[in-house]
């Protein structure tokens, strides 16, 4: 899990891919926590994207390095029910004006389960991070 944390560390903004109906959705993220062994993402419940993954938990996460090499990070979302880790992608992602208790709007965070993370080259066979 390392390998993958270090890959979105560099690219700095990645882009998670999920469907709606039968149309791919595409939307750029940022912020991710690494816990209990787990690479910990976050969508707000008032958002398209929590809707479509509550439809369809399938999604994937594609990340960019300026040497052209890219990750393609794919498995089924399961949402977080320990709100530790809202309270900590809030905290340390400065989302407080987003989520707070005048809005109303809650985090809610993820994992990939049933994964896999390929880094792949511009040319070439990719290699399994996982």
């Amino acid at each position: 899990m390392s390998k993958v944390k270090e890959y979105l560390a560099e690219t700095g903004v990645f882009f998670m891919a999920t469907v709606d109906g039968d149309q791919p959705k595409l939307r750029p993220l940022g912020a991710f926590l690494e816990e209990d062994g787990k690479l910990i993402f976050g969508v707000g419940d008032f958002k398209n994207v929590y809707r479509q993954m509550q439809i369809n938990p399938l999604v994937e996460i594609v990340a960019c390095k300026k040497d052209g090499h890219w990750l393609r990070y794919t498995g089924r979302a399961v949402f977080e029910t320990d709100p530790k880790y809202a309270e900590e992608m809030i905290r340390s992602a400065h989302l407080e004006m987003i989520y707070n208790e005048q809005t109303g709007n809650k985090l809610m965070t993820f994992h990939l389960e049933d994964a896999t993370a390929v880094d792949i080259p511009v040319m070439g066979e990719g290699e399994s991070l996982l």
